[in-house]
């Protein structure tokens, strides 16, 4: 019993780390209709962002109070770069392309998903950094389970963020007006809704989110490379369509399943954790392809 609550900790922690970067894949496609699969790629960049401006500071060694002073600015900042790096991303590569089919965004998110693999190789170099050592790697016995404190810092982190999307979604003018350009663009338009704008920070907002999952990452496992947010993002884009892509709580639940799932095959059979996400996508598609909590929609002909 203690394995498996032990077990079940890790995966709910790994699951949270997904959620954040599903609920980018899945607010960007509930506004535009679109799969940006650049997001994983922001994840990395949030990662290297925070390590740029803590690495130096946190050279020798730093006190617990330090370290978490640290943290909180590496954090604050790879959200902020990233909030700016998503505009940047929706305004010159996407919102040229709005009125295009979709695979002509799908083709142009996947070069930008390049362009910053590449740069972040011409920039910090191809091989992996270790992370700063924000928080210290202990563990808390709580009856014969251990938690490290790295993973409690990193779930808190996830658990706040994805309780404060909630909030900004459902209960404030501009998450409104998010979930009014998701349900008609047009509509929205006409009651004066600037769609430009909502757009933009449906972006900044998914690509923070994407940023705090890298700089938890990074915390947490103390190593960094260009390639991070590939297979993550792949992931993070199953959990989005497990939950119903589109909608946000099936896009937290989709990372929590994702993330247990994940630990509980790697337990069994280690070789097989990369494969388990997307027999998880398979069996979706085939059974339930609107998710979890999405919805069936009928077009009229």
């Amino acid at each position: 019993m203690q394995i498996v609550i032990q077990q079940l900790i890790n995966g709910i922690q790994l699951g949270a780390i997904y959620a954040l970067i599903a609920v980018g894949y899945t607010m960007v496609y509930g506004v535009v209709k679109m799969i940006n699969f650049a997001h994983g790629d922001v994840y990395m960049v949030g990662a290297y962002v925070a390590f740029a401006v803590t690495a130096a500071a946190a050279a020798g060694s730093v006190s617990v109070g330090q370290g978490l002073v640290l943290f909180a600015v590496g954090l604050v900042a790879a959200m902020a770069g990233c909030a700016l790096l998503g505009a940047l991303i929706e305004r010159t590569a996407y919102r040229p392309l709005r009125g295009q089919p979709r695979l002509v965004a799908l083709t142009t998110a996947i070069g930008v998903s390049l362009l910053l693999e590449n740069l972040m190789q011409i920039i910090a170099g191809p091989n992996p950094r270790p992370f700063p050592a924000l928080i210290p790697a202990r563990q808390i016995d709580l009856g014969g389970v251990f938690l490290n404190v790295r993973f409690a810092v990193a779930l808190l982190v996830a658990l706040v963020m994805m309780a404060g999307l909630q909030y900004l979604v459902m209960r404030t003018r501009v998450g409104k007006a998010m979930r009014a350009v998701a349900f008609d663009l047009d509509a929205a338009r006409l009651m004066g809704i600037n769609v430009n704008r909502i757009i933009a920070a449906t972006f900044m907002l998914g690509s923070a989110l994407a940023a705090t999952a890298g700089v938890l990452v990074g915390v947490t496992y103390s190593r960094i490379d260009p390639f991070m947010g590939i297979l993550p993002g792949l992931k993070a884009f199953v959990a989005a369509v497990l939950g119903g892509i589109g909608n946000i709580p099936g896009a937290m639940v989709g990372g929590l399943i994702m993330g247990l799932a994940e630990v509980g095959v790697a337990s069994i059979r280690s070789e097989l954790t990369g494969a388990v996400a997307f027999l998880i996508l398979i069996v979706v598609l085939l059974f339930k392809p609107t998710g979890l909590l999405g919805e069936r929609v009928y077009d009229k002909v």
